[in-house]
């Protein structure tokens, strides 16, 4: 729909009451005219009553003809028409004068305003020099008269179009405001939907991805153990199926949006001791957990990151490193919390790690990205240091928020088997 259609349909219901009192003005004035004359029996009645219906014939076919709304040329011709009749009925009778005022508001209406005010002051010229030349005087008040008349209609059709153009412009402004929300919230929605899948992301690969890697090949070796050494391969089926318990906890986790098992069953560091202790028994991997400072009580998303971080660290350790021993160090601040793991592994060049989803990465990548976003969106940071034969160390540092200054207490003893992780 066009801005033109747009106005006019907003705006129909308030013309057509004003133009529908317009036209009852001009009928009326009209029937005035022509009682007055036939009441006083003048002379030339039948000629002002005559006059008087073809002005109304010619008026009343106006509004009907869709070319003066859309054609100044057209709405020209009419308007003379009506106003080279008006002043014939002004020539007639001196109660044609009254006439003038509609027509103020016609010719306001269809011209342009230069061509609009031109109009109004010859109509105002003629109605005078009528009403003078029918009383045969010419005073202040038969000049005033007309040109206060002319005037009003001047003030109220440009104060009405000041209004109408200050509602265009709200109105306008009130749509752009609409657009600009409605475009807004679908990119916060947008947004919402990109992080939660990152989140999501992250979570199932730091946890039922390396729990089901860590199943198979715990199953794996118990394949490989069967059937010479039955003992060492229900051992094996036994920690699988553990594994299998804890992914399934951790699964049941992400529908009800709740903390990691290992946090809920205790502290940071306790946490942190399981999954040494777990990543030890499940792999030829010797690690070794240490804290350095005086545990300090951590938000709940620092904990959560921190701990998921080790894991991948650990898992890609396991997977990719081939490394005999792991130092996992947690370190509290005044300030900071840091969490250092280090391997005397192959190596690599942290460079040439390809992208997550590229055609080099083949599925893999995705563990170092995750990490990378864990630190990132706790204002924190993550370094990594390798190279081929001189194995590798991550370092994640978080800052300390100041909320966080009651001391934990010491770490209990580690728990019962939390769930392995091995894969990246």
């Amino acid at each position: 729909m066009t801005e033109e259609a747009v106005t006019a349909h907003t705006l129909t219901p308030v013309l057509r009451v004003l133009r529908s009192c317009l036209h009852l003005m001009v009928a009326a004035l009209l029937a005035l005219a022509a009682v007055r004359a036939l009441a006083e029996h003048a002379p030339d009645a039948p000629a002002v009553l005559a006059t008087a219906a073809a002005l109304f014939a010619v008026y009343a076919t106006g509004p009907r003809l869709p070319r003066l709304r859309s054609s100044s040329g057209a709405a020209a011709l009419w308007l003379a028409a009506v106003a080279l009749l008006w002043t014939v009925l002004l020539a007639l009778t001196q109660d044609g004068v009254w006439l003038a005022f509609p027509l103020f508001f016609v010719q306001l209406h269809l011209l342009p305003l230069r061509g609009a005010l031109p109009a109004v002051v010859a109509t105002t010229v003629i109605a005078v020099a009528g009403f003078g030349w029918h009383t045969h005087t010419l005073s202040v008040g038969t000049v005033l008269g007309p040109a206060l008349g002319a005037a009003v209609a001047v003030a109220v059709v440009l104060g009405y179009e000041a209004l109408y153009r200050e509602s265009e412009q709200r109105r306008r402004l009130i749509e752009e405001l609409t657009a600009a929300r409605s475009e807004l919230a679908a990119a916060e929605h947008a947004a919402g939907v990109l992080a939660e899948r990152e989140r999501l992301a992250r979570e199932i690969h730091d946890t039922l991805a390396q729990g089901l890697s860590s199943i198979q090949l715990l199953l794996r070796a118990a394949e490989r153990a069967l059937p010479q050494r039955p003992g060492t391969a229900l051992g094996h089926v036994r920690q699988a199926r553990t594994a299998a318990a804890g992914n399934l906890a951790e699964a049941r986790r992400f529908v009800r949006a709740l903390s990691p098992p290992d946090l809920e069953a205790g502290s940071l560091p306790a946490a942190l001791e399981r999954l040494c202790a777990t990543t030890a028994r499940t792999s030829p991997l010797a690690v070794h957990c240490q804290v350095s400072g005086v545990p300090t009580a951590l938000p709940t998303a620092h904990e959560v990151a921190l701990l998921r971080i080790a894991q991948s660290a650990l898992a890609n350790t396991v997977r990719h490193a081939g490394a005999g021993r792991a130092e996992l160090t947690l370190s509290y601040m005044d300030t900071e919390v840091a969490l250092d793991v280090v391997d005397d592994g192959a190596g690599f060049v942290p460079a040439e790690v390809p992208a997550p989803g590229s055609a080099a990465a083949r599925g893999t990548g995705f563990g170092l990205a995750a990490m990378r976003a864990r630190a990132r969106a706790l204002q924190g940071t993550l370094v990594v240091e390798s190279a081929p034969g001189e194995g590798t160390a991550v370092a994640v540092t978080l800052p300390c928020p100041a909320t966080a200054s009651a001391a934990a207490p010491s770490a209990p003893d580690p728990a019962p088997d939390a769930t392995p992780e091995a894969a990246s």
